[in-house]
């Protein structure tokens, strides 16, 4: 059963209402490739836009802050941290690790993987003076605790 499905098959946004409040976490991963020269300018705060990794980390957060307001049915959750790290992953490809945590009624899971897509996505804006080949590969929940269920990506 599809939980935002009412019984006359329209969207509606789930009653969270008689939920416990429990802290819940949630870890979002991103990569994009680009060329070798873009990357080293990009970790190097070397670009004609300035700092780009400034940047995405704080459009991450921004993102993760406005889920609510991007994606239908999503509650407007209480954010208590989030978090966006890089990782240079080989020499044309950067990986973007959004970590969200929220004391609430449900999850925080939609929200870090916002941050990671907006995140990612800055990147590409930054960089994109330096070739338009860049390739958002992969956007993933790496794991999430609090609620009813915890989930760890085994991939």
């Amino acid at each position: 059963m599809l939980t935002h499905i009412n019984e006359n098959g329209e969207a509606v946004m789930v009653d969270i209402g008689g939920k416990n409040v429990t802290e819940r976490t949630a870890t979002a991963y991103a990569r994009i490739r680009m060329k070798p020269e873009a990357l080293e300018a990009l970790l190097n705060a070397d670009l004609k836009k300035g700092d780009g990794l400034a940047a995405a980390r704080i459009a991450g957060i921004m993102g993760a802050k406005k889920t609510s307001e991007l994606i239908p049915l999503c509650h407007n959750i209480p954010i208590d941290k989030i978090t966006v790290d890089f990782e240079k992953e080989s020499d044309c490809a950067l990986g973007i690790y959004v970590r969200a945590k929220c004391t609430y009624k449900t999850g925080i899971e939609m929200e870090a993987v916002t941050g990671a897509s907006i995140a990612a996505l800055t990147v590409y804006d930054m960089c994109k003076a330096m070739g338009k080949d860049m390739v958002i590969e992969e956007i993933k929940l790496l794991e999430k605790t609090g609620g009813k269920s915890d989930y760890h990506n085994e991939g």
